[in-house]
């Protein structure tokens, strides 16, 4: 009976993977490549994608997704990217292997119902010895690599990591078969599984709640996973409910890369304010808004340890200081680090309103140029100037990309105290109080930089002055500041268009 439930189940899951299979190939995203492969005696096509941005010739290098099954590979792109737009997880190559026998490639022992099976550690050595010192030659690796398989191809996922641990970080079995030959991979868990101590992977199984984990043996494999998996291996299985053998994968595919890429912190590490002036015997606080479990910090510029403190919402600072955030992670190379400098000062001072000033907006000028960071806008003569009041909007200038904007004018202060001015942009932009530069964002970058100085102002009126060029992409320009009075309400607001002042 029990061989008459698994030839059942081979032959529903054959079809049910061959109906997964029947988007075209010409429909898949990426880069079609190929490799003579002498170990399989065979041309084997990959499919390629490069992460969004790429530039043919930058230094930068990239973590590897594998996936097998072609049929794979667009939900697996499609995934991926959500999680990066997430800032959960980094930008990655994918790497997609099309099909030319599955059950010869992923099955690790022969079986007659199966007439190719078995090929399993030929297929491996392919990985090991032809397509991924290819994939490290070709493109731009950086040797961390991930495997995903579903179905029989969760079996050589699980056989991959007992037998060439070295090869992947992190493998992802989607409802793997660990029936086949009366569960073998179950067997060779057994014998294995403790030799993987200290290697420092990681395995995400997922299946089907019910009768699902059942059938597929992962239970069985759970519980060898509870019993015998050493110090230092990561793993999870987990079950989902209301899920087929087919629809599990979306499930699969997100969760395992999740799971892979847990200490994997995407924004920018940052805190706020990110420098400035101290009073003396007069402390700021530093405002921390994120996950502070991984967070560590110091006030002397040395990088914080784990044996420093962690941050909190609000640390405060007393004094002259070089205050280092760090983000501690289980893979050194998503560690992440931040420092502000903050020294010993009196209040700046305010400067006479000038005679020809008006409230209502800082003055604006508009510029036409390509730059990669900032130019010296004093040398270049403005396409347009105005009055940046509650109607200017730099979505609306004449132009979207490779432009500058620069805008002068002073603004009312009404009472004494610390003043916390922020700056987020795309692309580059400079702030400047009272003629000292304050905040620098120069150069190309994203919409997640932010940065932040708090100064200690008399009531009076003081200069400002904003340098801000946008290349192409996405742009932004936001700039707003923390009165006194609302500092212990962390509430930030733009600089009233009633306390901004131009010529006119």
């Amino acid at each position: 009976m029990k061989t008459r439930t698994y030839l059942f189940l081979s032959i529903t899951i054959a079809v049910i993977v061959s109906l997964s299979g029947r988007a075209a190939a010409q429909d898949l995203p990426g880069k079609r490549d190929s490799i003579n492969s002498v170990i399989l005696n065979e041309k084997r096509v990959i499919q390629v994608i490069l992460p969004d941005g790429y530039k043919a010739g930058s230094a930068t290098k990239y973590d590897v997704l594998y996936i097998i099954d072609d049929w794979n590979i667009k939900l697996g792109r499609d995934i991926q990217h959500f999680i990066f737009d997430e800032h959960t997880m980094p930008p990655m190559i994918i790497v997609g292997l099309l099909n030319v026998d599955r059950d010869r490639d992923f099955l690790p022992t022969h079986n007659n119902g199966n007439k190719t099976s078995g090929g399993a550690d030929k297929f491996l050595k392919f990985f090991k010895e032809e397509l991924i010192p290819y994939i490290d030659k070709t493109y731009p690796s950086d040797g961390d690599n991930t495997l995903f398989g579903h179905s029989f191809g969760g079996v050589f996922v699980t056989y991959a990591l007992l037998n060439e641990p070295q090869l992947f970080s992190n493998y992802i079995a989607g409802d793997p078969s660990y029936w086949w030959d009366n569960g073998v991979m179950l067997k060779q868990v057994k014998e294995k599984l403790p030799s993987l101590a200290g290697k420092e992977k990681a395995l995400y199984i997922g299946g089907r709640e019910g009768r699902g984990m059942k059938e597929m043996k992962i239970n069985a494999m759970d519980s060898l996973l509870k019993k015998d998996a050493p110090t230092g291996f990561e793993w999870v299985v987990k079950a989902y409910p209301k899920e087929s053998h087919g629809t599990v994968r979306l499930k699969n595919m997100y969760d395992g890369l999740r799971f892979a890429y847990n200490d994997y912190g995407g924004k920018p590490l940052e805190f706020h304010p990110s420098g400035g002036i101290v009073l003396k015997d007069k402390p700021i606080k530093i405002w921390y808004f994120n996950d502070t479990t991984k967070v560590h910090y110091t006030f002397d510029g040395s990088q914080p340890l784990v044996t420093s403190p962690f941050a909190k919402p609000e640390i405060e600072l007393s004094g002259p200081a070089k205050v280092t955030l760090r983000q501690i992670a289980s893979r050194p190379k998503f560690d992440k680090s931040t420092s502000g400098d903050f020294r010993e000062g009196t209040y700046l001072p305010a400067k006479p309103l000038r005679n020809n000033y008006k409230p209502g907006g800082f003055h604006y000028a508009y510029y036409e140029g390509q730059w990669d960071k900032l130019p010296d806008f004093k040398a270049l003569k403005p396409v347009k100037e105005g009055t940046a009041d509650s109607t200017f909007d730099i979505n609306k200038l004449p132009r979207q990309n490779n432009f500058g904007v620069v805008m002068v004018g002073q603004f009312e202060v009404k009472q004494d105290g610390y003043y916390i001015f922020g700056l987020g942009s795309d692309d580059g932009c400079k702030v400047y109080l009272n003629d000292k530069l304050i905040i620098d964002l120069d150069g190309l970058h994203d919409a997640d930089i932010q940065r932040s100085y708090i100064a200690p102002l008399k009531k009076g009126f003081y200069p400002l002055r904003i340098e801000y060029f946008q290349k192409e992409g996405g742009r932004k320009l936001d700039f707003v500041y923390v009165t006194p009075d609302n500092i212990a309400k962390k509430k930030i607001s733009p600089i009233p268009y009633a306390l901004q002042y131009g010529p006119r």
